[in-house]
């Protein structure tokens, strides 16, 4: 059997991801592998697929127990003979694993590193007598003191190829800088790897931060629409684990907490309830998450600036493990800086010290941006990206520069009349006119006491956190961080020096159309799948995830072998499920007088596009435009980017006040239209991505525009 019919054989897919492919074939090969993949890039695929090819034992070393179970359930789901070890079985158990084990009835086994190497235990014998082809170790940065996550006992696997030097080694990781890649290979000592690194781009996730102004409140807002998606909410400390998780359930929501303090049968029953969507969210510390593989978690949430950007990336990347949409929210303040130093601070350990630090410093940076949140995250990655994501906060909306010259001289005034010895929360509180008691009775009597009141508190925050970053104040990088003048300072004060502020988000961005579905069938078919997890006793994402579902829904096949053609429908599935999702589909479909889709299954023209709505902004870069103006020019005057600028004149192709090739060369439209019959219009960061970099942001909307225009003509 090749690879390729293995996974749609067992997995029920008709093409690899990322580079799956290519890893596969070296370790079949019996090559070293180490493998950075995004989380939910489809790491595990890499090696459960191998291990169906290969003739004996994969033994998989990972840290969590709920992720052993989750990833076990899951292949004997699929039909592929899979099971655990760990310390939370009975004897019996374990004895029953060690027989199939000895039968060669198992084809992948899951243990943790401490119980392959552990004192007194005699695995390591156990497992020398078996025939195994391949050993995989999951969450591979684990190893690195330089990493995020440092855990000593995964230092017991630097003898591992001494044991098993002929044995090929596949590491994986879905975050790891350079240092922390190199780190791994040495301390593995892998034998000549063939090491990948797959795009960190998740496109399906759009990233928002808002700066903290009564958060509990934010998140209603937040939560208002999402009443029936799963998703995860970290806060940093146990107790408000539990205060923010009793708060929402007093609102409404299905709500559970968890944390390490947890005793192990109230975390073992709030992870199973979350897991089987019995429980809406989980409000947990980042003890929650890691190797969690639930599909359908549709949003994650900071109350609290994450302590790096590698546990950033990999919280927020649970989100959305189907490749449907889903957000990563943060709620940010720069308090949470000064929290987090104490915790990033080790004892005796000056070097990893600066290292934590450092990465906490990259974190707060991230919070503060004015340019692009992908951009960013991709580059920590030391992964190119375009300076417009078209899906993050900062790129779906629009910033306009003004004059905050007035602004900025209230700003810097009160930070010399405080003496340049208080941190931005007092300033801010002072600049208002706060009558807080710790407002000091002296500070009350200076005259720029309260100059700034008519300025919101969270507008001032971001004020100052925008002067810093063009060098008109600076925070001080100590554990009570204060602000202080720089040498640009003094020309503002004179008046000698104009400063350009931005205003707050002036349009709001724009709600991106979904592909149509049957809504009632999509509830209907959740109910079957209700109906098999239950018997099956997994959650129900592990039978078919939602992106199966709403294929299901959109598509309406209406036989087995056009069941075939959905995605997550493997032989072993189809014959268990298939007639089943069938007997709801085709009498729904007679019902309602539909028909299949399959054959349209790459989404192609819509009926009737909705008429896109134009702005006055818009209108304003139109006529500039046509009064000859280039785009620069109008980006300067309107104190706009040029993507904005061009973002505004795209709309304009639609209606026919523009033409398409005044923005895309002819030659490029073929490929640009291809792409968007294949994958569909409804988000531009995957086609950017299929496209590359020979293709602009502002081409691919141009053509968009253009074909919406072309249908509604047909």
């Amino acid at each position: 059997m090749t690879p390729i019919q293995a996974l749609q054989k067992y997995f029920g897919y008709s093409a690899f991801r990322h580079q799956q492919e290519a890893i596969i074939g070296q370790v079949l090969s019996g090559h070293d592998v180490m493998a950075l993949m995004p989380t939910g890039g489809g790491k595990s695929l890499c090696y459960q697929l191998p291990a169906v090819l290969l003739p004996g034992l994969t033994i998989v070393i990972s840290p969590l127990i709920a992720l052993m179970k989750d990833q076990v359930d899951s292949l004997n789901l699929n039909g592929i003979p899979a099971a655990y070890l760990n310390s939370a079985q009975t004897p019996d158990e374990q004895r029953d694993i060690i027989s199939r084990l000895t039968n060669n009835q198992i084809k992948l086994l899951y243990i943790a590193p401490e119980r392959l190497f552990g004192i007194e235990n005699k695995l390591i014998d156990f497992l020398k007598s078996l025939p195994v082809s391949l050993f995989a170790i999951d969450e591979a940065h684990c190893i690195s003191h330089w990493g995020h996550d440092f855990r000593p006992e995964y230092l017991m696997l630097a003898h591992l190829k001494g044991h098993f030097n002929n044995i090929p080694v596949i590491a994986l990781t879905a975050t790891a800088d350079k240092l922390t890649q190199k780190d791994i290979l040495e301390k593995l000592a892998l034998h000549e790897p063939a090491v990948y690194v797959s795009s960190f781009n998740r496109a399906n996730i759009t990233y928002r931060v808002l700066p903290k102004n009564k958060s509990f409140n934010q998140l209603l807002s937040f939560l208002v629409d999402r009443n029936d998606d799963s998703g995860i909410i970290y806060c940093l400390s146990r107790k408000s684990t539990e205060a923010l998780a009793a708060d929402l359930k007093d609102e409404g929501y299905s709500a559970e907490a968890y944390h390490a303090g947890l005793d192990h049968a109230t975390k073992a029953r709030n992870q199973e309830a979350f897991l089987r969507d019995e429980v809406k969210i989980m409000v947990a510390t980042i003890a929650f998450g890691m190797g969690i593989n639930k599909s359908n978690v549709r949003y994650v949430v900071h109350m609290d600036m994450p302590k790096n950007i590698e546990g950033y990336y990999q919280e927020t990347g649970r989100a959305g493990r189907d490749g449907l949409p889903s957000d990563a929210m943060l709620y940010y303040s720069p308090g949470d800086v000064i929290k987090l130093k104490n915790f990033v601070t080790l004892e005796n350990n000056p070097e990893q010290s600066q290292i934590l630090l450092e990465k906490l410093n990259d974190m707060a940076a991230y919070s503060e941006l004015h340019t692009c949140r992908r951009k960013y995250l991709l580059n920590y990655f030391d992964e190119e990206a375009a300076d417009n994501c078209g899906s993050c906060d900062i790129c779906l909306s629009e910033f306009k520069k003004f004059d905050g010259t007035l602004i900025a001289q209230k700003a810097l005034s009160a930070v010399y009349r405080l003496n340049q010895r208080f941190g931005l929360g007092y300033v801010v509180d002072f600049l208002r006119g706060s009558k807080s008691e710790k407002i000091r009775d002296e500070h009350k009597q200076l005259k720029t006491y309260g100059v700034g009141a008519d300025i919101s508190k969270a507008q001032w925050q971001r004020y100052l956190r925008e002067l810093n970053a063009h060098g008109y104040l600076q925070i001080t990088d100590d554990a009570y961080p204060t602000i202080k003048l720089t040498h640009k300072s003094e020309a503002v004060l004179k008046g000698l020096e104009k400063v350009e502020l931005t205003e707050a988000q002036i349009i709001e961005e724009k709600v991106e159309e979904a592909l149509p579905f049957e809504a009632v069938l999509l509830e209907q078919l959740k109910t079957v799948r209700l109906h098999f997890a239950t018997l099956e006793n997994v959650p129900a994402y592990i039978i078919l995830s939602d992106a199966t579902l709403l294929e299901m829904a959109t598509y309406l096949p209406q036989s087995m072998d056009e069941l075939r053609h959905i995605s997550g429908f493997g032989d072993v599935k189809l014959a268990k499920y298939g007639r089943e999702f069938l007997e709801v589909i085709k009498p729904y479909c007679i019902a309602n007088g539909l028909s299949s889709k399959v054959k349209q299954r790459a989404p192609k023209r819509q009926s009737k596009p909705r008429s896109e709505k134009v702005n006055n902004t818009q209108k304003e870069s139109l006529n500039l435009f046509k009064a000859g103006k280039s785009i620069t020019e109008i980006a300067t005057e309107r104190g706009l980017s040029p993507m904005t600028v061009e973002g505004h004149l795209t709309q304009f192709i639609q209606t026919g006040d523009l033409e398409v090739t005044e923005f895309v060369n002819e030659d490029k439209i073929p490929a640009i239209q291809n792409a968007i019959e294949s994958y569909g219009a409804e988000r531009l960061a995957p086609l950017k991505e299929v496209l590359g970099d020979e293709y602009s942001y502002t081409e691919i909307k141009a053509v968009v525009s253009w074909l919406k225009r072309e249908i509604a003509s047909s």
